[in-house]
C-alpha cells in the first residue's frame, strides 16, 4: 500500500509539472508580444531611417532645371546599389551610380552618372534603347540573343575595349533572367552617331542600337572611363514583372 501512494505521488507530479497558471500564461504572452512589438518597431524605424537617408541624399543632388531624375527612380537605384554592396558584387567603397530612365522619351536626356559621394550629377546624357524596344519610347525588353531589345535591371560595369563600335564598355547583367544575358549578347556601353539632337531633329528620335545603351560620340570616352571596372549601372522601365521580381529591389538581400 505504501508503494502505490508513493507511485500516486510520482504521478501526481509529473502531471502538474507541465500546469501553467493563468496568470503565467498571460505573462508569458504579454513578454512574447513585447517582444514583437519592440522588433516590429526596430524594423520600421530602420526602413524609415533608410528612406529618409535616401530622401536626404537625392534632395542635395542638384540636377539641372527640367532635366532632374525621378526620385522613385532613383529610390530603386539606390536600392539595388546598396543592395550590390551588401552581396559583396560592389566594392563598399563604391559611389558611382549610372541610372537610365527608359520610361522617357529616348529624345530627352535619360542618362544620370551620379557621384553619390560628391552629390553631384557628373553627366546628363541622351542613351539610345534597343531597335526593337521601340521607336521614341521604349517598349518591350528581352534577355534573348538576336531580340535587339534592350535589357532591364542592373549592371556592374567591366572592362572597356575596343570594337566594331569603337571604344566599348562590357556590362555584367546582374538580374536572372531579365539580363544576365548580357555578356553573351554584347550588350555594351559605346558611342554612336545617331546618338544627337542633330538626329533626333532630323528623325523626331534619336537612333535605335542593337539592344546597347549607347551615348554619343563626344560623351563615350568620358562616361566609359569614369564608370568603367565595377560600377553600377540601372536601366529601368516600370516593367511589373521585373520590379517584382528582381532580387536587388528588395528592402534587404
Amino acid at each position: 500500500m505504501k508503494g502505490l501512494y508513493s507511485l500516486l505521488g510520482i504521478v501526481y507530479m509529473v502531471t502538474t509539472s507541465f500546469y501553467l497558471s493563468p496568470r503565467t500564461v498571460i505573462v508569458k504572452n504579454e513578454i512574447s508580444t513585447k517582444k514583437i512589438e519592440r522588433l516590429a518597431d526596430a524594423k520600421s524605424e530602420k526602413t524609415s531611417t533608410n528612406t529618409s537617408s535616401a530622401e536626404e541624399l537625392y534632395k542635395s543632388i542638384t540636377f539641372d532645371e527640367g532635366h532632374e531624375l525621378n526620385e522613385e527612380v532613383f529610390f530603386k537605384a539606390l536600392t539595388g546599389f546598396e543592395n550590390l554592396k551588401k552581396a559583396g558584387l560592389l566594392n563598399q567603397e563604391a559611389h558611382l551610380l549610372t541610372v537610365c530612365d527608359f520610361s522617357m522619351s529616348s529624345n530627352t536626356k535619360r542618362l544620370w552618372v551620379i557621384d553619390t559621394n560628391e552629390r553631384k550629377v557628373l553627366f546628363n546624357s541622351l542613351v539610345a534603347h534597343g531597335k526593337n524596344t521601340g521607336e521614341e519610347f521604349a517598349t518591350n525588353f528581352s534577355n534573348t540573343n538576336s531580340s535587339l531589345q534592350s535589357s532591364l535591371g542592373f549592371y556592374i560595369t567591366d572592362a572597356t575595349y575596343n570594337g566594331d563600335n569603337g571604344y566599348s564598355l562590357r556590362l555584367l547583367g546582374m538580374d536572372k533572367g531579365f539580363n544576365d544575358a548580357a555578356y553573351k549578347r554584347a550588350i555594351v556601353m559605346h558611342g554612336a552617331d545617331y546618338v544627337s539632337e542633330e538626329f533626333a531633329a532630323m528623325h523626331k528620335r534619336i537612333g535605335r542600337s542593337w539592344g546597347c545603351p549607347a551615348v554619343p560620340r563626344d560623351l563615350t570616352q568620358p562616361i566609359i572611363n569614369t564608370i568603367k571596372g565595377r560600377n553600377c549601372l540601372f536601366i529601368y522601365y516600370p516593367d511589373q514583372n521585373y520590379l517584382s521580381k528582381s532580387e536587388w529591389l528588395k528592402t534587404s538581400v
